[in-house]
């Protein structure tokens, strides 16, 4: 989870959700990626998870729930492959489909040498220099089109696609 005010401890996140049912929880990172096993319908997994958090822990976060074919499917569909660095290739996932104006909006500018493609799955940015200072960054992403998102790296995506396959049944 996000350093600061939203810190989230990793092994109290662990402790907190499997208290709560779920199984096989684990972490990747302390950067807010919980893999866990269960039943529930993602959404409904999202809200408890969001609600434990916020009662045992603190934070009030925003949860956005993805299974490992999904992440595959966004890798899969990923619009910057041939003469991109993928290390410079952030994929993102949205709480609910973006509003296709503030989509428009967000697409007409030219920011030139970076990129960004929305598609009905993913928000897929391009970004070689810095991330932070970048027109594209996730939170400026966030605020432009007025929905919760939360941006992977590559190297990410790819260990939570691998650390999902190790448990299926």
């Amino acid at each position: 989870m996000p350093i600061g005010k939203n810190r989230t401890p990793m092994a109290q996140l662990r402790e907190v959700l499997t208290k709560a049912g779920f199984e096989n929880v684990r972490t990747y990172i302390a950067s807010g990626n919980v893999l866990i096993d269960t039943d529930l319908p993602m959404k409904e997994a999202e809200k408890i998870v969001h609600d434990l958090i916020l009662k045992h822990i603190g934070p009030d976060l925003v949860v956005i729930g993805r299974t490992g074919d999904q992440l595959q499917k966004v890798l899969d569909e990923n619009p910057f492959t041939t003469g991109y660095d993928i290390k410079r290739v952030f994929f993102g996932s949205f709480s609910e489909q973006p509003p296709a104006q503030k989509v428009q909006e967000l697409l007409n500018p030219d920011y030139f040498p970076e990129a960004i493609v929305i598609t009905k799955n993913a928000i897929y940015t391009y970004i070689p220099e810095n991330y932070t200072r970048s027109r594209l960054a996730g939170n400026k992403i966030e605020k432009k089109l007025g929905i919760s998102a939360t941006f992977r790296n590559f190297n990410t995506m790819t260990k939570l696609i691998a650390m999902s396959k190790m448990t299926e049944k």
